[in-house]
């Protein structure tokens, strides 16, 4: 029975901890930010490229509610959201999103961009945005990002 107690209690520090947001790096020693919110470590997650419009507008969005100063941003791209990143790409309706990418990453956000998407969609390395850093897996960026506290977000 003192097993089942301790794994109880060991349960509802792990919920309370989520809850609170402790465990990623939340909490009450965030700074102050804009309209209310405190400073954000923020990573969203693009794997489709029909997305890409919506997802960097988002994060403008984001950043136009925190300030520049108070989002650290990390945009990760694998699958075919790896294509966003490609100079010239365009999605189903049209649109291309090299100026879009270039003033995010003016204000400070930072764009990662899966290597195995790189390899497996053969993408010319000389056509990937200038703002965008390999990294190994994309997955595996989004997973350790959320590791160092950062919070995840799917447009």
């Amino acid at each position: 029975m003192k097993i089942k107690n301790a794994l109880m209690l060991a349960a509802a520090g792990v919920l309370a901890v989520t809850l609170t947001g402790c465990a990623s790096g939340g909490g009450a020693d965030r700074a102050p930010a804009k309209n209310g919110y405190k400073a954000q470590k923020v990573v969203y997650h693009m794997n489709d490229i029909n997305w890409g419009y919506r997802g960097l507008r988002n994060m403008k969005n984001h950043l136009n509610a925190l300030g520049d100063k108070n989002l650290k941003a990390v945009m990760v791209f694998h699958s075919s959201g790896g294509f966003i990143v490609v100079d010239g790409k365009k999605d189903k309706k049209g649109h291309t999103f090299g100026d879009q990418i270039q003033a995010l990453a003016n204000r400070g956000v930072k764009f990662a961009l899966c290597a195995n998407t790189v390899r497996g969609k053969k993408i010319p390395k000389d056509k990937i945005n200038l703002n965008a850093e390999i990294v190994p897996s994309g997955v595996a960026e989004v997973a350790e990002l959320q590791y160092k506290g950062y919070v995840y977000v799917k447009p």
